[in-house]
């Protein structure tokens, strides 16, 4: 009886019209305010870029913008529909990533690419991305902006794309023809930091929708494993996720998320993120 009266209440509940919600098991990540954020900014950087510190008119070392002073609102927020949306202009390369720390989880956002694009990308592709397992400080690798971390490229008709930050290291299944492609009957391959293989992955399939519509990612990491999911296709199945910390190698399998101001307009939105226990079971056969 105990049992029947209690889903007689839950019913009217819900029938009364009630805010009375179950739970949701998905834990949005954007509001209006930011408030789970926070922003670094590094340079304008310019064509020729050789990867060291910019210098001014008089040669003399020039210093990064800096955290959460947000130059020229370059990260903000525009509400469409009583929903807010990232707004990243790309001005001046930067990022902004969570304050929290994530481990085994399930990610997903979607983006849009605008209008502009800035030097030194004027004549070459928008790109942005979603870099994972962030840690330790902004500025560490040959950008001098982002933290260490493994990225999920978000870039013009090859979103999903793997690369290496900073001296983070993992296995790729791939196959090589001028580059290391991702293929699910490949090889694993050790790319990034000191495997010299590179640091750098293709998507093995271009699943972009035009310019101008939304694309939907997701990011399903576990332990030392991670997939980039786009528009509902597998692109990218990494593992042995790690870093070289002087001569020692470690895991990399937690971290901050970042999202990249790269020299391009972009628009995030529906970013929302869920624990998980493990690799769910319809993507296991991507690890054997």
């Amino acid at each position: 009886m105990k049992k029947i009266s209690a889903c007689l209440c839950l019913m009217v509940l819900l029938l009364s019209g009630t805010s009375f919600q179950l739970p949701s098991e998905w834990t949005p990540l954007l509001d209006k305010n930011l408030s789970k954020w926070e922003t670094y900014q590094s340079f304008y950087h310019k064509v020729g870029y050789k990867g060291k510190p910019p210098v001014d008119s008089n040669g003399l070392e020039t210093k990064p913008i800096g955290y959460n002073v947000n130059k020229n609102n370059v990260f903000s927020v525009v509400m469409e529909d009583g929903q807010p949306i990232l707004k990243i202009t790309g001005e001046i390369y930067g990022c902004i990533f969570t304050k929290q720390d994530f481990a085994n989880y399930h990610l997903k956002l979607k983006f849009r690419w605008g209008t502009k694009k800035w030097v030194p990308r004027l004549d070459e592709l928008k790109d942005s991305g979603l870099l994972y397992h962030s840690q330790g400080k902004c500025g560490v690798e040959w950008f001098r902006t982002w933290m260490l971390s493994q990225e999920f490229q978000v870039v013009e008709n090859s979103t999903g794309d793997y690369w290496s930050q900073s001296s983070s290291m993992a296995d790729a299944k791939a196959l090589k023809d001028s580059s290391y492609k991702f293929n699910s009957n490949g090889h694993w391959t050790p790319l990034g930091g000191s495997t010299g293989n590179g640091g750098f992955c293709e998507a093995g399939a271009k699943m972009d929708k035009p310019i101008g519509q939304w694309n939907e990612i997701e990011l399903i990491t576990y332990g030392d494993k991670s997939l980039h999911i786009v528009n509902g296709k597998v692109v990218m199945a990494l593992k042995n996720s790690r870093f070289k910390d002087g001569d020692v190698i470690k895991p990399l399998t937690h971290g901050k998320l970042q999202l990249q101001s790269e020299a391009a307009e972009v628009y995030y939105k529906d970013i929302m993120i869920k624990p998980i226990k493990e690799i769910p079971a319809g993507y296991a056969g991507y690890f054997e």
